[in-house]
C-alpha cells in the first residue's frame, strides 16, 4: 500500500518533468518541501481535462470521495486502489475510464514489525529523482452543505517488487515518462491497455533505508522524518 509519502523536491524539479511550460512561481498553490504527506491532506496532482488543454497542476484531497458518495469520510478508506480491480470496483471504475492523474513523489514510507515496535523505512529511487505515481481523481458536491465541489484522489497500487517485498506485499504504481501522456489522456478509454501499465517497478530501481521513528507521528513535517538510523 502507500499510506505516507514525500515530495521534498522543489517545484522547479517536478515542473521540469511534468509541466515544462509552467513557471513554478505561477503555480496556484504554495509548494514547500513535504516530508510526511498523510491521507486527507491536499496533495499535488497532474492532469488534463476533457477539452484537451495542456497539463495542469492542482491540489486535491488524498482519499477518493466518489461522485455518488454522501459522506466525505468514505475517502479515509480510499487512499489506495488495487490495480488488479480498478476497472471493476464501483468506487474507481468511472475515474479509471476518464479521470486519471499523476501524483509526483520522491519517496514513500513503509513499516516493519520488530520486537521493539514498528521500524519505518523510506523507499526512494535508487538513483534519485522524482517518481510519477498512477492516480485517479473524482469530484463530489454532495458532501458539503453548500454544494461546493471537493476534488479528491487515490493512489493505485500493485504487488511489490524484490526491492520492497520484505516490507510490504503492495507498492504504488510508478509510471515511466513515455507512458505519462497516454495515462493522462481523458480520451484514452482502452482500459485493458491501461491496465498493462499497472505493474511493479523494475527490480533495483528503489532503495530502502531505515529512518527515525520521528516520522511515525503524521503531525511531524520536517527533515527529521527522513534521517537514517
Amino acid at each position: 500500500m502507500c499510506g505516507r509519502f514525500t515530495l521534498r523536491s522543489p517545484a522547479d524539479d517536478w515542473c521540469q518533468l511534468f509541466l515544462p511550460d509552467i513557471v513554478p512561481a505561477e503555480l496556484p498553490f504554495d509548494d514547500p518541501p513535504r516530508y510526511n504527506i498523510a491521507p486527507t491532506q491536499p496533495i499535488t496532482c497532474i492532469l488534463r481535462n476533457a477539452t484537451g488543454e495542456p497539463r495542469s497542476a492542482v491540489q486535491m484531497r488524498w482519499g477518493l470521495i466518489p461522485t455518488w458518495a454522501k459522506d466525505a469520510s468514505i475517502g479515509n478508506r480510499m487512499i489506495n486502489a488495487r490495480g488488479e480491480t480498478v476497472d471493476s470496483k464501483p468506487s474507481f471504475k468511472r475515474s479509471f475510464a476518464a479521470r486519471r492523474c499523476l501524483i509526483p513523489a520522491d519517496g514513500y514510507y513503509e513499516w516493519m514489525k520488530t520486537n521493539d515496535g514498528k521500524q519505518p523505512y523510506l523507499i526512494e529511487p535508487s538513483k534519485g529523482g522524482i517518481l510519477a505515481m498512477a492516480g485517479l481523481w473524482d469530484s463530489n458536491g454532495r458532501v458539503t452543505e453548500d454544494g461546493t465541489e471537493i476534488c479528491s484522489c487515490t493512489i493505485i497500487t500493485t504487488e511489490s517488487n524484490q526491492d520492497t517485498a520484505e516490507l510490504h506485499d503492495r507498492m504504488p504504481v510508478f509510471l515511466e515518462p513515455e507512458n505519462h501522456d497516454r495515462w493522462l489522456d481523458p480520451g484514452m478509454r482502452d482500459t485493458e491497455a491501461l491496465k498493462t501499465l499497472l505493474r511493479p517497478a523494475p527490480t533495483d530501481s528503489l532503495k530502502t533505508t531505515p529512518i527515525s521513528r520521528h516520522v511515525n507521528n503524521p503531525r511531524h513535517e520536517d527533515p527529521k522524518c527522513v534521517v537514517p538510523v
